[in-house]
């Protein structure tokens, strides 16, 4: 049971000048139309094209699936509190946001280690390929980490929601996260803060490094391919996960594993980059980097463009 006398929280959200409201309001927009835009398109591609019915591109999918939910978490609120001056939000509110954003970021992040294994099977182990990473395994992993982020949310969200708060209510983020709500508790948040760095700075450092050592032994036999042609092709799969990789992971390293070593506008600087950008990003950098998924997304344009020509066919 929570005894908050708290029933509401407010949203300072990114420090700004009072004229930059509207300029941040549409600048902010603009990202999240550009991730719901370039998410959807990238998952009609998959879904539409027989030949993307693989794991890496179900993996994709989920991906898309995952930074479309991880932005509207925070972004809507964020833009709403650009024009409502108080940015109020009530505390149930508040703790949901928390449980959301944990549970799509901690999925996602688990979702990018599966996606590493399988470039690694595909790549090191071809002939096994086949046995540890088909359809049916690749929907298994996939439920497997949609749980595991589910449970890893929830324990934060309850050792969370369990704290008393008795004001102040103002947090300098802008929107719900563990690290700001636990500065206004009113009571011991030792085992909060041991929880943060074990459960979510740890384990995104843990899959971080699975990840490296994965793409180590890709390095690896990609270096051991004969032709310069095989290894730019074979490297050019692998390149836009590494870069996503880098610009999402490195980040929550450095806020978890140290919840108390940061300034707020640091934090916030470094959160909006990859709770907000990152989700954009991703779409672009995974079409640019793979032809497989360019040549779906041009044969999805091409067909709205036959339908809008002619909308009875």
């Amino acid at each position: 049971m929570n005894h908050s006398l708290v029933t509401e929280f407010i949203l300072i959200g990114l420090p700004h000048h009072e004229k930059m409201k509207i300029p941040l309001f549409l600048f902010f927009l603009c990202i999240y139309l550009c991730t719901l835009l370039g998410n959807v398109a990238l998952i009609l591609a998959v879904q539409g094209d027989p030949r993307l019915h693989r794991p890496m591109y179900l993996f994709l999918l989920n991906l898309s699936f995952l930074d479309i939910w991880l932005s509207t978490v925070t972004l809507p609120k964020m833009l709403t509190n650009f024009l409502n001056s108080t940015g109020t939000i009530s505390f149930q509110g508040c703790i949901a946001q928390l449980y959301f954003f944990h549970f799509f970021g901690s999925t996602e992040c688990f979702l990018y280690t599966v996606m590493a294994y399988d470039r690694f099977l595909a790549i090191c182990r071809p002939l096994h390929y086949e046995n540890f990473m088909n359809l049916d395994l690749c929907a298994r992993f996939a439920a497997g980490i949609w749980l595991a982020g589910s449970v890893h949310s929830m324990i934060h969200t309850m050792l969370t929601y369990r704290l008393p708060f008795c004001g102040p209510n103002r947090i300098d983020y802008f929107f719900c996260d563990v690290i700001p709500l636990l500065k206004l508790a009113c009571a011991d948040t030792t085992i909060n803060k041991a929880v943060i760095i074990t459960n979510i700075g740890a384990v995104a450092l843990i899959c971080f490094l699975m990840i490296l050592v994965s793409y180590f032994h890709i390095l690896k036999t990609i270096l051991m391919i004969k032709t310069s042609e095989g290894r730019r092709k074979t490297f050019s799969t692998c390149a836009s996960h590494m870069i996503s990789v880098i610009f999402y992971y490195g980040p929550p390293v450095f806020i978890y594993l140290s919840p108390d070593s940061m300034d707020y506008l640091t934090e916030e600087a470094i959160a909006v980059f990859y709770t907000l950008m990152t989700p954009m990003l991703n779409p672009i950098i995974y079409s640019l980097r793979n032809n497989d998924v360019k040549a779906a997304l041009k044969r999805q344009i091409r067909q709205v463009g036959i339908y809008l020509s002619n909308p009875s066919i």
